[in-house]
């Protein structure tokens, strides 16, 4: 039989290394893996595709993604570009005057460090919006900048008090300043209008287009449900599955509503059965344990430091009751759900684990690959348990560098000694934990080339030194190990007939990029971009 597809004259990366030259593909399905025998299997209809030397590798899998969340951002208000207060305030100005009949000035992906402590006031926003209400959560989208208008809207002066999970940041005189922390986004966000399904489906496509162009294949969705005012990925998915727009393998992390306790587990249930349809399935739920560094809500061991370098009474927050944890997570794990734990300090890092050995002391071993995603800080003697638990560790590369928000808003608070412990990548890969890479996406750039530059390097793209814990770096080969066979393992995109990797009888998933970066210094990963994805096969972008 005549292969559809031929590539050839290329390195193709298998699972063994650079290996082979020449690739055939029938129908969605790699038939063959090897050199100029497999040019046999070329017939009269046969597409051949020369790499000239570029490299052919599995289809990457973004293992952290909230691409819904992220085309929205880009269809309002994208400060994602603003680096500085001037520039931020700047592009709302423009974007409000823009927009005179809008309700709502919506959006976000500001830098916590254009500002001062990280907290914008509502006073810039008030200065040009002052008569509509604005919510933009931060690029990190743990903290929400609003005016006063929002702040009238909500009910919110200085008798409201904190939320249980969350914190208002206030001015010296005790006036909700404009920024809302965690839980006290909600306190606005869930007075936002939805975005309708035209504009969610919208969302979503672009986003996959977008995914596509950067070799993403499959991904999983980080939150699937209401939470904070972020508009429910779930109908977009079913109306793309539909109409067979979704060309991308998805799976959808269910969220675990942190207020509620063991009585939503029969709704999880529900929706597992009911969203899991074509190219979707439901069957992991997300548990957020806490929060993120640079605000204070990352829950720790130990408490954070003040800017004077004195041991606070602060050490984060936990989102969901540690005491509990295990319980819900064993429940969880015992009906064949995939626990998807956003866990950033060690103190979260270490519940996680605790409630996977108690899942697996209840229910023995099981299929359900648990996984913990961010892993800032990681104590070391939780290092070596993921492996001993199978319990994967899910990294944002594009975070383990010196930048603003890391050199001014975090390590001062950490201290010395944690700061140097931190996206221990190379650490866990050492100790034996799998590894599985996302993005976070539109926290952080959804690109996987990026991500791997830095996973390599540990300096950001287009930068030069310091290089952020050098002990912690990744060779080439492994972190983009970590963006396709460790991504397809927590996909369950793996196995015989799987993808995540180049193989005959694996899912055609594949990856041209426009040269092969083994060939180059590790300096210039980043440079490297993709000429070709396919899906089952199928070109699902080309630059060609």
């Amino acid at each position: 039989m005549h292969a559809d597809l031929l590539f050839t004259g290329g390195p193709v990366l298998t699972p063994e290394g650079r290996t082979a030259t020449a690739v055939a593909v029938t129908g969605d399905r790699i038939t063959a893996v090897g050199h100029t025998e497999v040019h046999a299997l070329a017939g009269p209809r046969t597409e051949v595709v020369d790499l000239a030397g570029r490299l052919l590798l599995p289809g990457f899998q973004d293992a952290h993604v909230h691409p819904v969340p992220a085309g929205l951002e880009l269809s309002r208000c994208d400060l994602t570009g603003a680096t500085t207060a001037e520039a931020t305030v700047a592009a709302v100005r423009a974007y409000a005057e823009a927009r005179p009949e809008a309700e709502w000035i919506l959006g976000g992906g500001w830098s916590m460090e254009a500002f001062a402590g990280g907290t914008p006031s509502k006073e810039l926003l008030d200065a040009v919006v002052p008569d509509r209400p604005v919510y933009l959560p931060n690029r990190d989208h743990h903290g929400a900048w609003v005016n006063s208008r929002a702040l009238e809207l909500a009910g919110i002066d200085r008798r409201t008090p904190d939320p249980a999970d969350g914190r208002i940041e206030r001015d010296a005189s005790g006036e909700p300043g404009g920024t809302l922390q965690e839980g006290a986004m909600h306190l606005v966000g869930r007075l936002t209008p939805a975005a309708g399904p035209a504009e969610r489906l919208a969302a979503l496509l672009d986003a996959q287009q977008r995914l596509h162009a950067l070799g993403i294949t499959a991904w999983q969705d980080a939150l699937v449900g209401d939470f904070l005012g972020m508009d429910d990925p779930a109908p977009a998915y079913l109306a793309a599955v539909a109409d067979g727009s979704l060309t991308a393998r998805v799976v959808g992390a269910l969220w675990w509503d942190r207020e509620r306790g063991a009585e939503q587990i029969p709704e999880l249930v529900e929706k597992r059965h009911a969203l899991s349809r074509g190219g979707f399935r439901a069957g992991t739920v997300k548990l957020m344990l806490d929060g993120v560094a640079e605000n204070h809500t990352a829950a720790l061991l130990d408490p954070y430091l003040d800017r004077c370098g004195c041991a606070t009474a602060e050490r984060g927050r936990s989102f969901i009751d540690p005491g509990r944890l295990p319980g819900y997570v064993t429940a969880l794990d015992a009906l064949g759900f995939q626990c998807h734990f956003h866990a950033l300090g060690d103190r979260a890092v270490r519940d996680a684990l605790d409630a996977i050995e108690a899942a697996r002391a209840a229910n023995g071993p099981s299929d359900t690959r648990p996984h913990l995603a961010h892993l800032q800080v990681v104590h070391p003697d939780d290092v070596p348990r993921f492996a001993r638990l199978g319990a994967t560790a899910n990294i944002q590369p594009l975070w383990a560098a010196h930048e603003p928000q890391m050199d001014e808003l975090t390590i001062p608070f950490l201290g010395a000694e944690r700061a140097a412990r931190q996206y221990p990548f190379a650490s866990l890969q050492r100790s034996g934990a799998r590894l599985a890479a996302g993005s976070d996406w539109p926290v952080s750039s959804p690109d996987p080339l990026q991500g791997i530059h830095v996973a390599v390097n540990r300096v950001e793209p287009g930068r030069t030194g310091p290089v952020f814990v050098p002990g912690e770096r990744l060779g080439l080969a492994d972190a983009l190990t970590a963006y396709t066979a460790g991504s397809a393992h927590v996909n369950h995109l793996d196995g015989v007939d799987g993808g995540g990797r180049v193989a005959a009888g694996a899912l055609a998933d594949l990856v041209v990029l426009d040269r092969d970066p083994f060939a180059g210094p590790p300096e210039a990963i980043a440079g490297t971009t993709v000429a070709r994805t396919y899906v089952g096969g199928a070109c699902v972008y080309t630059t060609e």
